[in-house]
């Protein structure tokens, strides 16, 4: 059994709230690139070039990417052979993200009740997914969620009948809706199966997924290749300017669901696919 003081966890989180508003990830960064250099349209290869400098000065600043510092939400691979010791897991998660976001002078954004609206001026709670693991390690991931993508997302119960057409059309869908609001070039996140709630949650894990690596089943490797595709032809474009690089990646997570349904979800990052990880 491997104890892990909930100190430890608090210094983690906080440490990745700052990593990830300071500094991209580079398989993002590759990706953008990658846009970058097969991009035709003049208005679209300046807008994305503005992307990758706003992502150095972040960087050599240390300064947050975007003035939208999100909802933190946190990733917990928690394995069975783990103790967490000295006080709960859940607050110290909390205490993480207060620490990181007072520290890297990050905007608080979460407001206590949905309705009343009256900011927690701490950024906290976070979102935090719980997934217990063979094992003595503790993985955290923490991946700050802007709003502007957020709010472009969408979950649909299809009928088995739809099959992976009505898939394909209503990811469409939900991309063509949204248009410039989520910053594109996007991260698509799909989630397919499971029930109402288990799509959302694949869909939102497919996002901290490495934008190089694709789908384990060949299958699903292919619908996202031929989404991604299909995506990139409507022409959205950085920032809504046009041209060939409306996403940059799309990953798709499944799991296995009833005979009657076929529920799917769509999960839109903007360009910044905020994340960082550690492993204790």
């Amino acid at each position: 059994m491997k104890e892990i003081h909930v100190s430890e966890i608090t210094n983690s989180v906080r440490n990745l709230c700052i990593e990830s508003n300071y500094f991209l990830s580079e398989d993002v960064r590759k990706r953008l690139k990658e846009a970058y250099d097969n991009e035709t349209w003049d208005i679209a290869k300046d807008i994305l070039n503005k992307i990758m400098i706003n992502a150095d000065i972040a960087k050599n600043e240390k300064m947050p990417m975007c003035q939208d510092t999100g909802m933190t939400c946190v990733f917990l691979e928690i394995g069975q052979d783990v103790h967490i010791a000295g006080g709960a897991l859940e607050d110290a998660v909390n205490e993480g993200i207060r620490q990181g976001y007072a520290e890297g002078y990050l905007r608080k954004s979460v407001v206590k009740d949905p309705l009343d609206r009256v900011n927690t001026k701490d950024n906290t709670p976070g979102v935090i997914y719980y997934n217990i693991v063979p094992g003595n390690k503790l993985k955290i991931t923490v991946a700050p969620k802007g709003f502007g993508s957020e709010n472009m997302s969408g979950l649909k119960m299809l009928k088995p009948a739809d099959g992976v057409e009505g898939v394909k059309e209503f990811v469409l869908e939900v991309v063509k809706k949204a248009g410039p609001n989520p910053c594109p070039p996007i991260i698509v996140g799909i989630g397919i199966g499971g029930t109402f709630d288990k799509a959302a949650n694949l869909a939102k894990k497919a996002l901290i997924r490495p934008t190089e690596e694709r789908n384990s089943n060949p299958y699903y490797a292919d619908l996202e290749k031929e989404l991604l595709e299909k995506i990139n032809a409507l022409g959205i474009g950085p920032q809504g300017f046009g041209g060939r690089s409306t996403a940059l990646a799309v990953n798709i997570e499944t799991y296995p669901t009833h005979i009657a349904g076929l529920p799917v979800a769509v999960n839109i990052n903007c360009h910044a696919t905020r994340h960082a990880e550690i492993e204790l």
